[in-house]
């Protein structure tokens, strides 16, 4: 069951995603086995991503270093393993992500830091 509160924060949450990931399928007629990427979530999640844009200051006396931290917000009941693609559409704008850490987990939803999707390692 879902909180009002849940509810509330997902009246906020204006994207979809979809998890994918790289896995080991056997044929069931040749038992050849191959990697195939699969969706580990089939439904699109409700998600909402949000980007940080930080700042450090420099000691050596160059230019600040600006980089964006992008971080993607869902239910906390879905777990999605570190290297899984994650596929964000949002704003009609769709991009293809990588859990890049540990999630934060809270009580209504957790928070995940996002990297742009090279490859599958």
């Amino acid at each position: 069951m879902v909180s009002a509160r849940r509810k509330a924060l997902e009246r906020l949450w204006r994207g979809n995603c979809k998890v994918m990931m790289w896995k080991e399928v056997e044929d069931p007629i040749t038992h050849v086995t191959t990697h195939k990427e699969v969706a580990l979530y089939e439904d699109d999640l409700k998600c909402k991503m949000s980007h940080e844009k930080l700042t450090s200051a420099s000691t050596n006396g160059g230019p600040a270093i600006i980089s964006e931290q992008i971080k993607l917000s869902l239910g906390n009941e879905f777990e999605i393993p570190a290297g899984c693609k994650i596929i964000v559409t949002q704003d009609n704008v769709t991009e293809e992500y990588t859990r890049s850490g540990k999630p934060g987990i809270f009580m209504n939803h957790q928070e995940i830091v996002l990297e742009l999707f090279k490859e599958y390692a």
